[in-house]
């Protein structure tokens, strides 16, 4: 597709953009480009740069065809061949991470008398850099996780095995991909590959929730991407590019009558990547979508789903609108307040005996967690430097780990009683180890002691509000942040207080298990040195 994209272009006699803007992060210093005839255009692919995506894409193609074949009594190795895909993907990751960034489909200016080409500066539609490959960590180890999540679920609940993991890794792959595309075709198209199978995810599950949920979903979602679209037909319109930094170069110098288009353009973009990231008031079709998927797909939902319109919302702002960075810095800011505002009072008020709850209180707390993931996104409104969004990408790795480690014990405990907090009540004397994690993810997520890794996480995003002079959005987050511990101190005091009646707990599977421990001992890890995050990270981002 972006091959496609590039060759349209220059069969209209686009120009390439040679002005270089503020990027995310450098942008590529060794692309690969083949030498052209005169008029004519080869493009050379980059394979390693692409690999995590595509491992993911052709693991999803491998699943699909293995479904054709395989026995049903033989089906469930169609888990572990995606396990062992992301797994791939994640592996591939490693020769992309010290170095140079690196891009591929790019366009370039073709001399006609002389045959020589010249790069067009920044005009690439993938570009492999520190913030590609953290989103992309995010993306393919939160699906990894979901995965191990899954093995036992599609068994359980009799699931379509080929259909479910094909899937899962297809939007994946979308995921994945997203991060790294640097011009609005590919970003929608990757941002389409995310949602569209999670869709059908949400309503495999065979009841009238799943279905009730899928439906909900997916008309909130096609109304957003239909405003994301008319969004960017504007901009294109006013700009003559799709490039994220022709974008910018073409917003700088637009005439005067076509401000007003591109001003529009611009904030009908952002209403369609608020929509993904359950931004206030764009959220109402989370805490139904949430109770009513699998629950380890919700889990992918509120971590992997978030961070693809996260990294997608980041990419438009910071390098496409940044001549209007003022302009929505102050109203990613305001979606910042309304969203961690709206989502923590949401959860005060879910009660223990309320069906689901467990679930909701997640899905609640998802929707506060965005906003604080927007308030450096907003802060880099107010600053050319790179720290506001490496603030953003440590956060939602952290939020990351301990969140599916959270509806990893919601799916440990469904399988015995149910998914109330009532439910939770003396957990820690049937199950010990299940209840001392979620105790500490909880922990984690409210940002107290021993969940260092929670409170380093918090601070980093309440620096980058107070170094951009947002102090009025760093109180707002203060005051947010004390709400958020009364219903995380209420959960974590349910694991530890007498059990009411006793219950047959059933032994976990082994995959769920192994979910439980890996979160757990990331985010310990992390907790006793929370320096890694900034390192994963990359340290260019600060």
């Amino acid at each position: 597709m972006p091959g496609t994209l590039l060759g349209s272009h220059l069969l209209l006699g686009q120009p390439a953009m040679t002005s270089p803007v503020p990027a995310v992060t450098s942008m590529a210093t060794s692309t690969s480009l083949a030498s052209a005839a005169p008029g004519s255009f080869v493009q050379s692919i980059d394979w390693v740069a692409i690999a995590p995506p595509l491992i993911a894409a052709l693991a999803a193609l491998g699943v699909l065809l293995a479904d054709l074949f395989l026995p049903a009594e033989r089906k469930r190795a169609l888990g572990w061949l995606s396990v062992g895909g992301l797994a791939l993907a994640l592996i591939a990751l490693l020769p992309l991470a010290h170095g140079d960034a690196r891009s591929t489909f790019c366009l370039r200016n073709v001399a006609g008398a002389t045959g020589n080409a010249a790069l067009s500066s920044g005009a690439c539609s993938y570009v492999a850099d520190h913030f590609t490959l953290a989103f992309q960590l995010l993306a393919l180890g939160g699906g990894l996780i979901a995965a191990l999540l899954s093995v036992h679920t599609v068994d359980e609940e009799k699931l379509p095995g080929g259909e479910y993991w094909f899937l899962l890794l297809s939007s994946a792959t979308g995921a994945a991909l997203l991060p790294a595309s640097r011009d609005l075709a590919t970003l929608i198209i990757a941002l389409e590959v995310a949602s569209l199978p999670a869709f059908a995810l949400v309503g495999l599950r065979r009841d009238g929730r799943g279905a009730e949920a899928a439906l909900k979903f997916f008309l909130s979602s096609v109304t957003a991407t239909a405003v994301m679209l008319l969004g960017v037909s504007f901009v294109y319109a006013a700009t003559g590019s799709l490039h994220l930094s022709a974008i910018a170069d073409g917003l700088a110098h637009a005439p005067a009558q076509l401000k007003p288009l591109a001003e529009a353009g611009a904030a009908l973009t952002l209403v369609g990547f608020a929509f993904k990231v359950a931004a206030v008031p764009f959220h109402f079709w989370l805490p139904d979508t949430y109770t009513g998927a699998p629950i380890p797909i919700a889990g992918y939902l509120s971590v992997v789903g978030k961070a693809a319109g996260l990294s997608g919302l980041a990419l438009v702002t910071t390098i496409a609108f940044r001549p209007y960075g003022h302009t929505w810095g102050l109203a990613l800011a305001v979606l910042a307040a309304l969203t961690m505002t709206a989502g923590n009072v949401a959860a005060l008020r879910q009660r223990g005996g309320t069906p689901h709850s467990a679930v909701r209180l997640l899905a609640w707390s998802s929707v506060g967690q965005a906003g604080y993931l927007l308030v450096p996104l907003a802060a880099a409104g107010y600053s050319e430097a790179a720290e506001p969004i490496g603030a953003t990408v440590v956060y939602a790795l952290i939020y990351g780990v301990v969140n599916l480690g959270a509806f990893a014990v919601v799916a440990a405990v469904s399988r015995s009683t149910g998914s109330r907090l009532d439910d939770y009540a003396g957990l820690f004397a049937r199950r010990r180890w299940t209840a001392l994690a979620l105790a500490f993810f909880l922990l984690c997520l409210a940002g107290l002691p021993p969940g260092i890794v929670g409170l380093f996480g918090k601070v980093v995003v309440f620096r980058a509000a107070v170094d951009a002079g947002l102090g009025w959005l760093a109180v707002v987050m203060a005051v947010n942040v004390v709400i958020a511990l009364y219903y995380y101190l209420v959960w974590t005091a349910k694991l530890f207080a007498p059990a009411e009646q006793p219950v047959t707990e059933r032994r976990l599977p082994a995959p769920l298990a192994a979910t439980l421990g890996l979160t757990a001992a990331v985010a310990a890890v992390l907790s006793v040195a929370p320096q890694l995050v900034l390192q994963v990270a990359g340290g260019s981002l600060f």
